[in-house]
């Protein structure tokens, strides 16, 4: 495909298109009567198990997706971004979150040079001054050893580290690791995340990780700010070295903050935030709660599906399945959105990490080549735990629009709960649902069966389930850092593969900019309003009335407060 051919304009785009008719006049009630079609939409790897027979879609289907993908020329654009080529060409940069977990002997270039021994130069130091910490070598400045962690950054420098944490917290091994030791994360500027982030903690125990490529992030570097004044004000300006360390590339601007330069971590331009959990951003906070040996598990686990990712034939490789099923949903089905549901309380924050790889990257509305898209691209991404979710929104899903659910279940729980004299243990329980959601998604319920099991006719309209809404169900072995590692690979391929089949850059981010841009404005006019009086001007009036609504509100505030942190 010529790079400036839209994907839509081929043949096999136009072809899936037709075949949409075909798909329509088939409900999955009789797709999955047929137990080789079934069989042949099961694919297992590395104690994964994926089944993606729920989807409306029939072999002929798949196969009209792989000649999509052949078109879109998916496989030499995988190829392109594992050889290092900068196929971010909108910040000329290459793409090679890969690179952060491949083994010590791999050979991935980047710009002609093999930039594994640089990142493994940077879990070793991690490795090192974590274990520094936690043996208690390394202590803050008044001699006591620093038990508390707080990881300051956002995006991508939060949701995927807390996700991990969240999912390690309750995981056996990674507990015994983790013993008596506590991992926070500061995100929001919003003063309350400060004040619930610092509550309960000691700033003599406590070890502030600040997390930001350039350090000039601006939420971060205040927040960065509010928590040194805090370090100072208990134990003076001296402390900050010894209680605050960076994950920067911005040397000069980390020792002009007072933190001591050989304890910043480095990671890469072609390091993406959602896509830097795997590097110093994830793994330093992370191995200074649970110890290098634990997180060195996750990021083989992210190897193994990277691995599979790159030499796996398409019909098996389950990034490409994913990938491949989802552009099928959004752009020739037209569901738009996709719920992710994880049948783990452990995976509460997956969705939120997930949420912001798949949006930032494939919300796009233009080609790579800046072509407005004539189809519609990305997915709309949430999801909450089950069971939790089917008390809140399943009742959409099964009765309201379509959205093509992902259901995430692990065969051995980390916590497992068996009583005596119950019918299940409780993991059983939560399975009972894993299993039986996407079936009664699938199959419905029609009016001959509710009126066969006496429902009152007014009733029936309400108890009928028209089926037919596709899920794809994903089961793990277990959930310890490897298959963690495995999960969060499964999907930062599966988003890039949609990408590549696009035609679009998965890997900029140029839709977060203007309102930053428009904030820094608001951000001058406020301090001129508040310090010198200045009349709010070069809004509409529409901010111009909330601005002045919102000053008048709080001209309790002094002009030149003095410093003021949380008190809970």
């Amino acid at each position: 495909m010529a790079s400036s051919t839209l994907i839509s304009d081929t043949q096999p785009w136009k072809d899936l298109k037709d075949h949409v008719e075909d798909i329509k006049k088939t409900h999955l009630r009789d797709l999955l009567s047929n137990e080789e079609r079934s069989k042949s939409m099961t694919v297992e790897f590395d104690g994964i198990l994926l089944d993606y027979s729920r989807q409306q879609a029939t072999l002929e289907t798949t196969e009209k997706l792989f000649k999509l993908a052949e078109a879109a020329s998916l496989k030499q654009k995988i190829n392109q971004m594992y050889n290092g080529e900068h196929i971010n060409s909108t910040e000329n940069r290459a793409v090679l979150h890969v690179a952060l977990r491949a083994p010590r002997d791999a050979v991935i270039e980047s710009d002609g040079k093999n930039v594994v021994p640089d990142v493994w130069n940077v879990l070793d130091k991690i490795k090192e001054f974590s274990e520094r910490v936690r043996s208690g070598s390394w202590v803050g400045a008044t001699g006591k050893e620093l038990k508390d962690v707080v990881a300051i950054g956002i995006g991508g420098s939060f949701l995927g580290p807390l996700f991990v944490h969240t999912a390690l917290q309750t995981e056996p091994e990674a507990i015994e690791s983790a013993r008596g030791r506590t991992l926070r994360f500061l995100a929001n500027v919003d003063p309350i995340d400060v004040a619930k982030t610092i509550t309960g903690l000691n700033p003599e125990t406590t070890l502030v990780v600040v997390v930001s490529k350039t350090f000039t992030t601006a939420e971060t570097m205040l927040n960065a700010r509010t928590l040194r004044e805090w370090i100072i004000s208990a134990l003076g300006p001296s402390a900050v070295a010894k209680h605050m360390v960076a994950v920067s590339t911005n040397l000069a601007l980390v020792e002009k903050f007072g933190i001591d330069p050989n304890n910043a971590f480095a990671f890469w331009d072609w390091v993406g935030g959602r896509y830097s959990v795997c590097s110093a951003v994830g793994v330093f906070p992370l191995s200074l709660q649970y110890g290098f040996s634990v997180v060195e598990k996750f990021l083989k686990g992210a190897s193994s599906i990277d691995q599979h990712m790159h030499s796996e034939p398409f019909e098996s490789n389950i990034p490409v399945l994913l990938g491949l099923l989802s552009v099928w949903n959004v752009s020739f089905l037209g569901y738009p959105a996709r719920a992710i549901l994880p049948y783990t309380q452990a995976l509460e924050k997956f969705a939120p990490h997930i949420q912001q790889v798949s949006m930032e990257s494939n919300g796009k509305g233009v080609s790579i080549d800046g072509v407005p898209l004539p189809f519609e691209a990305g997915e709309i991404d949430f999801g909450e735990p089950g069971t939790n979710g089917q008390h809140s929104f399943y009742q959409l899903i099964h009765q309201g629009r379509v959205i093509p659910c992902d259901f995430i279940g692990v065969v051995k729980s980390q916590q497992p709960v068996y009583l005596k004299g119950e019918v299940v243990s409780n993991h059983d329980e939560l399975m009972s649902n894993f299993f039986a959601q996407p079936d009664a998604l699938a199959y419905g319920k029609t009016p001959e069966q509710l009126q066969n099991e006496n429902v009152a006719p007014h009733l029936v309209s309400h108890k009928t389930f028209t089926g037919n809404r596709p899920s794809v169900s994903l089961l793990l072995p277990s959930l310890n850092a490897y298959n963690v590692g495995q999960l969060l690979a499964i999907y930062e391929h599966r988003i890039a593969v949609e990408g590549f089949i696009w035609g679009i850059n998965s890997f900029d981010q140029w839709g977060v900019e203007l309102g930053k841009s428009l904030a820094t404005q608001v951000r001058k006019q406020l301090n001129a309003s508040r310090t010198k009086g200045e009349p709010i001007q070069g809004f509409n009036f529409s901010t111009t009335t909330m601005i002045t609504r919102y000053l008048q509100a709080s001209a309790d505030v002094p002009a030149d407060p003095p410093t003021t942190l949380p008190q809970i």
